[in-house]
C-alpha cells in the first residue's frame, strides 16, 4: 500500500484536496489528525492520510503529479484558482482602493483633478472583478440553508455565512433570509456589497431598542438591575450612576440601593463607588425593608437597585427580589433591566430570560462586547422575546464603556465585528 497525505486549515479542506484527486474513489481513508495548532498569527493545519491499494494507481498519481501546467485537468487548474483567490482579492483591493460602503457615513471629498474617463473604466471593472472573487471565495462554504425552498443566490452566500456564524438562531437567519430574498429589489442583487446593505437595513429594523429618557415634572426614575451571578450588575450600577450623576447635560442626584447582601465584596465595592461619587447608598436584607430605602432617598431623581446575583434555575432567590417588587407599600414604578453578558450562546440567553421572566422584565442589558465575536445570539433573543435592549456594557471602565444601546452598532457588530470606536 501507498501513502498519501493532504492538508488544509480544517479537515474539510484537507479532504477536498484528496477528493480532487482522480485516484479518490481507490483510496483508503487511514486518519485524520492535526499537526499544528491555532495559535495567535498561525492557522491550523489539519492532515489526511490516505492508502492506495495497489501500484498501479500510485503510479498513475505519480503521472498526474509530474504532468506539466497545461496538461493538467481543468478541475485541478479549478483548484489552484481557488487556493489563489484569497490573495488575488487583497491585491485587487490593493490596487482599486475599494471600501465597503457599509459604514461609510462621511460626505465624499470633491476631488481636486478629474480623472481620466479610461482610469474609471478601469476601476469600476477591477471593483467588479474584486466583488466576484469575493462570491467564489463565499460560494465553496459548506453550509448551505436546507431548510429555505429555493438555492441561496451565490450574491447572498457572505451574508448568510455572517449570520449563521454569529450565533443567530438558524431559524431567525432562515426566516431573515426569506423575507430578504422575497422583499429585495433585484436591481440591489446587482452584487454582494448591495445585498449585503439591504439585509443590514432588514436587521436594524428588527431591532427593538428603547431609547435613553430622563425624569421630568418632578417625576423619578427607579432601576433595578437582575441577572446571573459575574455578569457585571455592580459595576453596570456604578456606570449608570456616574452617567447620570456627572455625564449628561443635567447632573442628576443619584441613590443606591443594595439587595446583594449575600457578597459582601460587592457591597463593600458600590459603597466605595458611592463615597468617590458622593451618592447617598441604602443596604437592604429583607423584603420589607425595600419600600423604606425607597423612601429615604425621595430627594434623588434616580434610584439605582443593585440585586443579588443567582442561577437562572435558583427560584428561591429569585423570589426574594419578587418579593421586594410585588410589596404593597412601594411608591414608585421599578424599570427592571436583565442584566446577561454577550459571551454566552443564544440557547442560555433564552432560558436565563425565561427563569428570570417572573419580575416583569422591562429591558435587556448587555455585557462583555468586547469579549465575544459572535453577536447574533444578542439580536436572536431580543427578536425572539420582543424586549427592547437598553444599553450596552463594552469594556470594565467607569464610567466610559457604557453606551446607549443602538441598532446600528449592534447590527454593525454582528456583520463586521466589535468596534470599540464606532459604540
Amino acid at each position: 500500500m501507498k501513502i498519501l497525505t493532504f492538508t488544509g486549515k480544517t479537515p474539510s479542506e484537507a479532504l477536498k484536496k484528496a477528493k480532487l484527486d482522480i485516484n479518490y474513489s481507490q483510496m483508503i481513508h487511514i486518519d485524520t489528525k492535526e499537526i499544528q495548532k491555532k495559535s495567535l498569527g498561525r492557522e491550523a493545519v489539519y492532515e489526511i492520510i490516505m492508502g492506495l491499494e495497489n501500484d498501479s494507481a500510485f503510479n498513475s498519481y505519480q503521472n498526474v503529479k509530474q504532468t506539466t501546467k497545461d496538461e493538467r485537468s481543468v478541475t485541478q487548474k479549478s483548484t489552484d484558482v481557488l487556493f489563489d483567490i484569497s490573495s488575488a482579492a487583497r491585491q485587487i483591493s490593493k490596487i482599486a482602493d475599494v471600501k465597503d460602503p457599509l459604514y461609510d457615513y462621511q460626505e465624499p471629498k470633491q476631488q481636486s483633478l478629474i480623472e481620466p474617463k479610461e482610469l474609471k473604466e478601469i476601476k469600476s471593472e477591477i471593483s467588479k472583478l474584486g466583488d466576484k472573487i469575493k462570491i467564489i471565495q463565499n460560494m465553496f462554504w459548506d453550509e448551505r440553508a436546507p431548510n429555505l425552498e429555493s438555492q441561496i443566490p451565490s450574491e447572498f452566500a457572505e451574508i448568510y455565512r455572517l449570520a449563521y456564524q454569529s450565533g443567530m438562531n438558524k431559524e431567525h437567519v432562515d426566516t431573515i433570509m426569506s423575507m430578504t430574498l422575497e422583499h429585495m429589489p433585484y436591481k440591489m442583487r446587482e452584487n454582494s456589497s448591495t445585498a449585503k446593505r439591504y439585509f443590514q437595513t432588514l436587521l436594524r429594523k428588527m431591532v427593538p431598542v428603547r431609547l435613553e429618557s430622563v425624569p421630568s415634572g418632578g417625576s423619578k426614575k427607579v432601576i433595578m438591575l437582575v441577572g446571573p451571578t459575574g455578569v457585571g450588575k455592580t459595576t453596570s450600577v456604578a456606570k449608570l450612576a456616574a452617567r447620570y450623576s456627572y455625564l449628561m447635560e443635567k447632573k442628576y442626584k443619584v441613590g443606591l440601593v443594595v439587595l446583594d447582601t449575600y457578597r459582601i465584596g460587592a457591597v463593600e465595592q458600590l459603597m466605595q463607588y458611592a463615597r468617590m461619587m458622593k451618592l447617598a447608598i441604602e443596604t437592604v436584607v429583607d423584603p420589607p425593608e425595600f419600600a423604606t430605602a425607597l423612601d429615604s432617598l425621595k430627594h434623588c431623581d434616580y434610584i439605582l437597585i443593585d440585586t443579588m446575583g443567582s442561577s437562572p434555575y435558583d427560584r428561591k432567590k429569585i423570589e426574594k427580589i419578587y418579593e421586594c417588587l410585588d410589596g404593597s407599600d412601594i411608591k414608585h414604578s421599578v424599570d427592571v433591566v436583565l442584566v446577561m453578558p454577550s459571551s454566552i450562546k443564544y440557547e442560555d440567553l433564552i432560558a436565563t430570560y425565561e427563569n428570570f421572566s417572573s419580575l416583569s422584565i422591562d429591558t435587556l442589558m448587555f455585557t462583555k462586547l468586547d469579549e465575544t465575536r459572535g453577536f447574533g445570539n444578542i439580536f436572536s433573543l431580543a427578536y425572539e422575546t420582543k424586549k427592547p435592549i437598553s444599553y450596552f456594557s463594552v469594556g470594565q471602565e467607569v464610567p466610559e464603556d457604557l453606551v446607549c444601546a443602538s441598532s446600528d452598532f449592534l447590527v454593525e457588530c454582528l456583520l463586521n465585528g466589535f468596534n470599540r470606536g464606532k459604540a
